[in-house]
Order: C-alpha cells, then structure tokens, then sequence
C-alpha cells in the first residue's frame, strides 16, 4: 500500500498581525510570488522598496539558494499569492532554503479586505470614537457611540470590523452613512442600513450616475447642508462640501470633529474630475475649500475618508489632523486666488481609473453586485485625491 507522507503546512501570518509587525517597524521583507502585471495592480507597499521583492512563484521554485532571490537571510519573510495557496508551498521552499518564512493567510485578497479599528479622541457628547483603517486600500469609515446609540460613516462592502465593533459597544445602530458615493470601493453602507431597518444618508446630488445624469436606484434619506443626525445625546451636523462629487458632504461632529470623506485629505484634497466634470466641480472645491478656511475653527479634527501613506498618520496610528495644522502644512488650502487655485488643480492631472466607473454604477444602484468581480474591482490603493492618490 502506497501512502503521501504528512507535511506540514508552513507557518502563516495573518494580515492582523502583518500589519502588527509593519505599524512597530519590526524587521519584515515581503516576497510576493504573483506575475508582475498583477502586483502592478496592487501590493503590500508599507515595506521599503529594499524589502519589496517580486518574483513569479513558478521561477522561485526553482531558486536553490538564499542569495538568487535577493532576500536578506537575516529578516523574516512574508510570502504573497493571491489567496494564500501558493504561498504555502514558497514559504515551504524558502523555509528548505533556511529562510523564516511564513505564507500571508488569504494572500494579497485577506490583506486588501483586513479592517485595522483605532480608537479615537471623542467629542463631547460621542462615548466612543472609532476609525477603521482598511490598510492595503487606504480607505478609511467610522463608528460613533453616543447613550447606547451608534452611526456608522464610509462601512465598505465587507465589514465584519464594524459589526463586531458595534456588539462590543452594546449599541443600537440607528443610521449609516456615506460622505459621498464613492468610486474607489463598493460601499456597505445601503446594505448595512437594509439589513439593521435604518436610514442610509446620503446627498441627494451624489443619487445619480455623474457620467450620465442617470438617476440612481438605491434607498436613501437625503441630507443637506444644515440638517444633522441625531446620535443618542450627540448631533452630527451636515455641510455640503462639493468639488470632489456633486453632492459631497462633511459630518461634524459636535463641532469638534469632522469627517471630511474625499473633500480634505491631511495631505491633498479630492480631485474634481472621477465624474466627468472637472472644471465645474473644481469651481466648487474652490468654493467649499475657500468657506471651510474662512469658517472652520483651528482646533476642529480633520478625519478624512482616505489617505496615501504613512505620512499622513499624525494622531498615533490614527489618521487625522487638526484644521489649524492642515492650514499650515497642506499648501492648496494656503491659495488665496481662485484663478490660481483653478490652474493648479487642473494642471495635475492623472489617469482616471476606468474601474470606477462601474464602481460608481454599482454604488447608485444601477448595476448588480456580482461577487466574482468584486476582488478586482477593488484591488489597489485609492486614487481619489487631487494627482491619484491620497497623498
């Protein structure tokens, strides 16, 4: 009787505690194993580039020693496929090599999907404050808590982090809401709102397709400028802040913090031209920007719905920033010239992502989730701030 051997799997290291050992600086290097026109799509990029290695998993196999792949025999490795399979058996041949190897669990899909919650500073009136940092995106959403009641702001598709989140909490949710229609990821937020029987805010403006004028078909409680959400003894007030979307709106949270979506990022701002109208949504970033610098206070948090890079962590972890240093440091907001501000945005132009179009589509309702697709639509960073990214 004939038999395989048992061998056993390689050891692995799950996005959570990926994202541990990067956010602590501790010695890691990446070996992603996917064909290059893959990683251009999207990769872990929080590793310096020394410590970013791409090798096609079917010539690495074939590697019979530490020094033709080019990694350092002295830090550990992370090995990335694209769900975590081949990965095994490369971190098995690299562990052979005398490598410390560990596979990625779920591969660069888990890692493009992990939610990060940080605990933030909150406002009077919110018993708890949370951000959720979708790491291999840069997508940011938010959880706020106020007398057993919670808001949910910017939940993606996929968001066990919130609901889980949300039973710690012991809270009702009583709303969920969109700072805009987003054309970067597939929102959560009508689906989470259907399933709990809540309102899903969203700005009228941002309910129909922007290429078009075809209106949407998605559920929705409109908000305006001056309106607000009630939130147990907290009051989250809406502005409008238009430019990056028609109907993009800022939720203030009693007067302390903002959630800013694609309207100000701590190192850019949203760029004017993912619907097809750049000029007309520039004059009014213009507009929005010039009002939140003649009327916002200095101490007011900024909490924007994205960012680019580690730069713009700046409370801890957390990403975020007070007005009066936004003013200091992000130089489009010290632009005193309208015609001067115009030139500037529309000089920095950059590839419009033909993805978010039907990303777009999806989110207003004229198109069907369909779960094979879901993963590609998504993979990458976010290029949603003023040049392509947040940053």
């Amino acid at each position: 009787m004939s038999f395989t051997p048992f061998l056993p799997s390689p050891p692995e290291v799950s996005p959570k505690e990926l994202t541990r050992l990067l956010e602590n600086d501790e010695p890691i290097q990446i070996m992603d194993v996917r064909a290059p026109e893959r990683v251009a799509k999207g990769r872990i990029d929080l590793v310096s580039p020394g410590r970013f290695h791409n090798i096609r998993g079917s010539e690495l196999i074939k590697y019979g020693d530490v020094p033709s792949t080019g990694l350092d025999p002295a830090i550990p490795v992370a090995v990335v496929c694209g769900h975590g399979m081949d990965s095994k058996i490369l971190a098995a041949h690299l562990g052979r090599l005398g490598l410390e190897a560990k596979s990625l669990k779920g591969g660069l899909a888990a890692w493009m999907r992990f939610t990060q919650p940080r605990e933030l500073d909150p406002p009077q009136g919110i018993d708890r404050f949370l951000q959720f940092d979708r790491i291999g995106k840069g997508c940011l959403g938010y959880l706020l808590v106020s007398d057993g009641q919670a808001l949910v702001v910017d939940p993606p598709l996929v968001c066990p982090e919130y609901l889980q989140a949300l039973e710690e909490a012991e809270a009702e949710l009583v709303g969920v809401a969109d700072t805009h229609a987003h054309a970067d990821y597939l929102s959560g937020a009508p689906g989470l709102a259907r399933h709990f029987g809540v309102p899903y805010y969203l700005h009228e403006a941002d309910s129909i397709y922007p290429y078009d004028g075809t209106p949407g078909r998605v559920g929705f409680t409109p908000v305006a400028e001056g309106s607000s959400i009630e939130v147990g003894r907290a009051r989250v007030d809406v502005v409008h802040t238009p430019g990056h979307t028609d109907g993009s709106v800022t939720y203030v949270v009693e007067d302390r913090a903002a959630l800013t979506g694609d309207f100000l990022f701590v190192e850019s701002i949203g760029r004017p031209d993912l619907g097809g109208k750049e000029e007309e949504w520039a004059g009014k970033l213009w507009a929005s920007m010039a009002r939140a610098v003649r009327e916002w206070d200095n101490g007011l948090a900024i909490y924007p719905a994205h960012y680019a890079s580690e730069r713009e962590r700046r409370m801890g972890q957390a990403v975020g920033i007070p007005f009066g240093v936004l003013l200091a440091e992000n130089e489009i907001l010290r632009i005193q010239d309208p015609e001067v501000f115009l030139h500037h945005i529309l000089s920095q132009k950059a590839p419009f992502p033909d993805v978010y179009r039907k990303i777009k589509a999806i989110n207003v309702g004229l198109a069907p989730i369909v779960e094979s697709e879901i993963e590609e639509l998504e993979v990458g960073r976010n290029e949603c701030a003023l040049g392509g990214t947040s940053g």
